[in-house]
This record gives C-alpha cells, sequence and structure tokens, in this order.
C-alpha cells in the first residue's frame, strides 16, 4: 500500500503472551520531520489566552446578540481585554470564596459569553473546570457534583432550580453557586436552607475586593475534568491536562497550515456545539490562539440558521444532526423550486460533482454553476464559510457529498474522543476519495491497529483492521478516581479506543464497527451490530435503527425510526390512509420497510443471519428523554432494551 499521507514509524508484530497481533504504527505525512515544537511561553491553557490578550487587545473575541423588544438584533462584541478584565475579577472572586489551585469549579448551561470568561478564570488559577452538560437529567448533575466534589458551580439562570435538585447530597461540597444571570429572593432564601451562598453574575463580580497571586501552573498539571455520558453505567471523569490541549491546538494549526487553511484573527466561529463537549472546547482555544472571534447563538436549535446568517461565520463546526438538517431542507427547497430551478440545480450539480470528482478542487470545479447557482447556498449560511467539519459521530456519505459540491466550502469530517481530546484523525480538503473516511491522523499523535481475532479482524493483512490505537501528548491523563477502568484502555501510552478501524490505501481511517458492540446468534454466529446499522441506516425511507440479537435466538430484529415523508408518500401512492402513528401499526407499512431493508442487504451482500426477520415501527425519534440516546446521539443499547423488551418479546413471537 501506497499510503502517502502517513508515515511509518514503528513496525507491526506478531501475536504473542495472550496479546493480539499489531499493525505498524502511523503518523501524519505532514510530520515527517516531527511534531510541531513547543511554542515559547506556552505551557498551559491560561497561556494561550494571556497571549492573545497580548497581540490582539482590541480584537473582537466573544458575541452574543442583544435582545432588545423581545427581537434579537446585531451581534454585541466584547474585545480580548475586556474578556481578560472580566475573568480576571471572576477569578478573584472564585478565589475569595476559598478556592485555590486544584480545587473544582462546575459550570452548567448553554454556550454564553460568561462560560468562557468563567473558564480562563479557572484556567489562571489552576482551578479543575468541570462541565456539566446541558443535556445531562439530574441524576447525572448530582452523580458529576459530588464525584468531582465541586466547590463552586456557575449556571445559567434557567438551571439554578437543577443544581437545587441535587441537595443535600451535592451540599456535602458545593458551598457557592453563581448565575450567569440574575437570582430571585427565593433562591436566596433556599440557597442559605442548605449552607450555601448564591450570587448574581453583577453581584459575584463586585466581590473581587482584592487580588490573589495567580499560581505556577505545569504542562502535566489537570485543566478541566470532562464527564462522558457513557453508553452504559455512570459518567467517567475524563483528566485532561494543559499539555494535551496545546498539543491538539499545535496539532491542528500545522494541518491547517499545510493544507493552506491558515486561520486569521479575521476568522469569525459560531459557538453552539456544547462547550461541555470536547470538540467545542478545542476549536475555541484554536480561535482564541489566534486573536479570532466567537460569537455565540441563542440556545435554540429553530433559530441556529438565522443566528448562522447574521454572524456570517467563517468556521463552521457541525455534528451530523445539524447537517442533517441543513441537507434536508435544501432538498425541500430545491424540489419546491419548480421544475426549471430543480433541473437547473441537478445539472448544475451532476457537472460540479464530476469535475470534483476527477480532482478539480472545489472553488476551480464549476465556477459558472457556483455564481449561478451555488451561491445561494452559500449564502443561506451567511456568505463567508470556507470550511465545515463534523464530528462527534459518522456522517452518512451522500450527504457529505453532497455538501461537499453544494455549499463552497471544504467538508472535512474528523474523529477524536475526548479521551484524546477531540481531533484524532480529520480528512483533507479537495480529495473527494476521502469521503466516507476520517482522514488521515493530526500531526500530533502516532496510530495503530490491533487485531480482534473473534471479530476476524487482522491488523496485518493486505486490508489492515483492527482496534484503533493512539499515542501522543493529547491522550488524556486517566479516569478521576477509576484506575481501574483507566488500567483497561491505556496499555503501554497507546489508548485503545474501543473502534474498530480499516487502513485506506492513501493512509485515511475508515470507522468501520465498534468493538463492544458484537454479540452472538444460537447458531454461534457473530454479529457486529454497529456495522449493520451503519448499512440498513442507508435505507431512505428510515430516519434511524436499532437492531437487536441474543445468543438465545436464531435471527436479529429491528426498532425503527421511518421517515414521516418517505412513509406517507408510500401510503398516499398505494391508497393507505391514517396519520403516522396508524400507519406505523400498519403490517403493510412494516412488509414495505422490510421489503426495502432486505434490497439494502441484498445489495451489500450481507450474510443470510444478518438480514432482519421482523421490525417494529416507533413514530416518535430515539431521544435523551426516554434515555435512549447520549447527547451525542449515540444508541444506549442496554436502555433500548429496557424499554422495548416487551416489543421485542412480541417480535420473536409473532416472527416464529
Amino acid at each position: 500500500m501506497e499510503m502517502q499521507h502517513v508515515v511509518e514509524v514503528e513496525q507491526g508484530r506478531a501475536a504473542a503472551d495472550g496479546r493480539p497481533s499489531v499493525g505498524p504504527a502511523y503518523r501524519s505525512a505532514f510530520a515527517r520531520g516531527g511534531f510541531p515544537p513547543p511554542v515559547a511561553g506556552l505551557d498551559c491553557c491560561y497561556d494561550i489566552f494571556r497571549m492573545a490578550v497580548e497581540k490582539f487587545p482590541d480584537n473582537r473575541m466573544l458575541g452574543h446578540r442583544e435582545i432588545v423588544d423581545g427581537k434579537a438584533g446585531a451581534y454585541v462584541w466584547k474585545t480580548y481585554k475586556e474578556v481578560f478584565d472580566l475573568s480576571t475579577k471572576i477569578g478573584n472572586s472564585i478565589r475569595s470564596r476559598g478556592l485555590a489551585k486544584g480545587s473544582r469549579c462546575g459550570i452548567y448551561g448553554a454556550n454564553c459569553p460568561e462560560w468562557i470568561i468563567t473558564m480562563e478564570a479557572c484556567n489562571a488559577h489552576g482551578i479543575y473546570c468541570v462541565p456539566l452538560y446541558d443535556t445531562l437529567g439530574a441524576g447525572a448533575v448530582e452523580f458529576i457534583l459530588c464525584h468531582a466534589e465541586v466547590e463552586i458551580a456557575f449556571t445559567e439562570e434557567k438551571k439554578i432550580e437543577q443544581i437545587f435538585k441535587t441537595f443535600p447530597k451535592s451540599a456535602e461540597f458545593l458551598k457557592t453557586i453563581v448565575s450567569f444571570g440574575k437570582v430571585t429572593q427565593e433562591q436566596k432564601e433556599n440557597a442559605s436552607k442548605y449552607g450555601l451562598e448564591i450570587y448574581s453574575w453583577d453581584e459575584f463580580l463586585s466581590l473581587a475586593d482584592q487580588e490573589f497571586d495567580l499560581p505556577v501552573k505545569a504542562k502535566t498539571d489537570i485543566c478541566t475534568i470532562m464527564y462522558t455520558s457513557g453508553t452504559t453505567g455512570d459518567p467517567k471523569g475524563v483528566l485532561i491536562s494543559n499539555a494535551s490541549i496545546i498539543c491538539l491546538v499545535a496539532g491542528v494549526d500545522r494541518l491547517l497550515n499545510c493544507v493552506n487553511e491558515q486561520l486569521e484573527q479575521t476568522d469569525v466561529y459560531m459557538s453552539y456545539l456544547p462547550l461541555a463537549h470536547i470538540f467545542d472546547r478545542v476549536v475555541e482555544e484554536l480561535f482564541m490562539f489566534h486573536g479570532a472571534s466567537i460569537g455565540f447563538w441563542r440556545g435554540d436549535v429553530k433559530l441556529l440558521v438565522e443566528d448562522i446568517g447574521t454572524l456570517k461565520p467563517t468556521i463552521l463546526c457541525a455534528v451530523p444532526r445539524v447537517l442533517d438538517r441543513i441537507f434536508s431542507g435544501l432538498q425541500a427547497k430545491i424540489a419546491s423550486g419548480g421544475f426549471i430551478k430543480s433541473t437547473l440545480f441537478n445539472l448544475a450539480y451532476k457537472f460540479k460533482q464530476f469535475r470534483m470528482m476527477k480532482g478539480a478542487k472545489h472553488n476551480e470545479a464549476a465556477a459558472i454553476c457556483d455564481k449561478v447557482v451555488f451561491s445561494k447556498v452559500k449564502e443561506g449560511l451567511g456568505g463567508n464559510v470556507r470550511v465545515i467539519l463534523s464530528g462527534a459521530a459518522p456522517l452518512a456519505t451522500h450527504v457529505e457529498e453532497y455538501l461537499r459540491v453544494v455549499t463552497c466550502a471544504h467538508v472535512l469530517q474528523g474523529y477524536g474522543l475526548t479521551e484524546t481530546c477531540a481531533g484524532s484523525f480529520v480528512s483533507l480538503p479537495n480529495q473527494m476519495c476521502m469521503i466516507g473516511t476520517v482522514g488521515p491522523p493530526v500531526p500530533n499523535i502516532d496510530v495503530c491497529l490491533e487485531s480482534v481475532p473473534e471479530m476476524n479482524y487482522d491488523a496485518l493483512a493486505t486490508r489492515p483492521r483492527g482496534e484503533i490505537c493512539i499515542r501522543g501528548e493529547t491522550v488524556f491523563s486517566g479516569y478521576y478516581k477509576r484506575e481501574d477502568l483507566t488500567k483497561d484502555v491505556l496499555i503501554d501510552g497507546w489508548f485503545h479506543t474501543g473502534d474498530i478501524g480499516e487502513w485506506q490505501p492513501d493512509g485515511s481511517m475508515k470507522i468501520i464497527d465498534r468493538k463492544k458492540n458484537i454479540f452472538k446468534l444460537s447458531q454461534g454466529e457473530y454479529v457486529a451490530v454497529e456495522n449493520l446499522e451503519n448499512i440498513y441506516g442507508l435505507v431512505s425511507a428510515i430516519d434511524s435503527i436499532w437492531v437487536y440479537g441474543n445468543s438465545f435466538e436464531s435471527f436479529l430484529v429491528a426498532v425503527v425510526n421511518p421517515n414521516k415523508e418517505a412513509l406517507e408518500s408510500w401510503a398516499a401512492a398505494n391508497g393507505i390512509s391514517g396519520d403516522l402513528e396508524a400507519l406505523c401499526e400498519n403490517p403493510k407499512a412494516k412488509e414495505y420497510i422490510l421489503g426495502e431493508l432486505s434490497k439494502v442487504g441484498k445489495e451489500k451482500k450481507l450474510k443470510g443471519f444478518e438480514f432482519i426477520k421482523a421490525v417494529h415501527l416507533e413514530p416518535v425519534p430515539f431521544d435523551m428523554d426516554r434515555d435512549l440516546i447520549t447527547p451525542t446521539y449515540k444508541k444506549k443499547r442496554p436502555q433500548l432494551l429496557k424499554y422495548y423488551q416487551g416489543t421485542i418479546d412480541n417480535m420473536y413471537r409473532s416472527a416464529k
């Protein structure tokens, strides 16, 4: 294999001493001469911010939309210097409440300027920043507050009550609550019952009457504990050091420079993906590193596109859920634009896609099509977006290709975990052959595949497949208070991701499976369920599918969220009436969906036991309210089984 985008740094080795075989270790070709050197004076996250304030004091740093008479106006900005002054005050106020280096500060709420100001105050004083996810229920919030022994919690106004729900347990450690907005008299009385002080943002700012010295911070010091919502069990606290974030920023920066997409101080970022996740956090660190601007959304998904249009960002990070929404919106617009428009659009699409497949850069492939047709799509995203980065879950191939052609921007898919400080792989601009992959490694890590014999994945085969393992400074320092779990995944400096990858001939990585999600059917056949769900997910008549089987049954069944439009148009064409709920109960509709699933199964040459033999149509999408998925839309299999146990039993009974 001529893997032109990577270089080999270590040879593979055969299985020995009960350990499986391992393929060669590779790193990015952009790190051929070594990883990016450390920047002088940059030893901790706080230095990223401090140096930006010194270099770009008057640049616009944090922006939000002012609401005037109930209407959202233009973005209002704070400069780097203004944010610095505020975060200095917040830091002194935090210290005045008895916290010191190594103490834990919780932050709870949707992204907003105060979130970042508080985070930088923590960074300045070496206080661990512990984000609480917006979408975690009270149970998880209580778990994290207690597990991390959080002493002070900053929270958006409407989340104060959620924190009260964690008393009395969390009050053992928690002594101060600070609202990003206001506080009511009733809330003050409620807090004092549990021996807590609660402050509004303005009150807390004015506490700072004394200056505290900043402690010395080392690269190896922890700067944040990010709790990841596991698909099983309690959330795990991932310890992330200063070194991990600095190393990640340097690697991504080197990558952007190598592909000629350098970040400039004029760049603008739309902050809406949760800062409680590592993906958004490190991108915002990268923007600060360059003195660029970060604008915050209003916190409502329905208004996101409008916020984007007003902010006019240059870089857009997204999760597949958001990109799917943009994709469907575009398709609906084109379909309703009448025959001429849709014909023109489709012709332009076919022409530009053909040119890009032949190797033309997206901005040179079809200038006239861009000008006449695709500029409208670009304007819909504010008109300035040059890079769209997708992460957190796999992006459907047809959506990725479509957006690459029509958005007039690079659409890049990345892969990483909280444990590897987010971006570990990212596809490269103008490489259409990388669609469906996550691209080569970022130039700050080494990567190898480890064979998984029980799933027939061989890292030394001509098509190397196995568990993706990552080594480098971006790798986390361990799970907080869980040495046992840390030992399971960190072996000789290699972090075992649990994801199964396949090296592509050009050095890109394709994620093909998940190590844990395999089970045996009663005839002893192994089923790699994630892989099957990805294949069945290609059926356009369904939005989501959960495939189930176990070792007592010989065949698979599935619960499907059908696509509303597709099911309704099928019903209309077949003279069947009723709303979505009625259609989901209709045996003919089930037959239709089963037929579509079988069609794609045959197309992809699935084995007999991999076909779905019975399906249940569920009109309500799998959601967090019923605890069926994580905040990053990964399926929680044990919870799905518990929820649908009766349905599963019925399917097995009636299918026999």
